[in-house]
């Protein structure tokens, strides 16, 4: 099981560092890399190669704001899921990522999570069809959940 994590820019570091934190505590490996598919889209293309022959396992998480297109690249041409989290800083720069993200053409499935933590355990819902140990643990989390409700 692998994570791989595609940053549009270097300052999307911190972001994505809260999902690598979470995903490493349930054992899942995390790889980082900044590639814009707009600045670099060699090296995108590259990336999606090598992991649609060799890799099983895999979801991308893609963080990208303003022009979103390196989470449409991505589905467009992996075989992988691809998950979108698009940083913001401020309203104005959520309306403005959220916009490019949801927005995706015809055959380029990009599922969008909002919620950093939201969108590492969406990875592990994906993992977890196909994986005993992720599920059950997955169940566990759901029961500590419901637990904190209690009086």
């Amino acid at each position: 099981m692998k994570v791989v994590f595609l940053l549009g820019s270097k300052s999307d570091s911190d972001f994505s560092g809260k999902m690598v934190s979470f995903l490493e505590k349930w054992n899942v490996q995390c790889e980082v890399v900044v590639a814009s598919a707009h600045k670099v889209p060699e090296k995108v293309f590259s990336i999606i190669n090598e992991n649609n022959k060799k890799e099983k396992d895999l979801v991308y998480i893609t963080i990208a704001g303003r022009s979103n297109g390196l989470s449409g690249v991505v589905a467009a041409n992996s075989v992988h899921p691809v998950i979108a989290c698009p940083p913001f800083q401020d309203k104005v720069d959520f309306m403005v990522n959220i916009n490019s993200t949801l927005m995706m053409p015809s055959d380029t499935p990009v599922m969008t999570v909002i919620d950093p933590i939201n969108a590492a355990l969406s990875a592990l819902k994906i993992f977890g069809i196909s994986n005993a140990k992720i599920r059950e643990k997955l169940k566990d989390k759901i029961k500590e959940i419901k637990k904190s409700f209690e009086s």
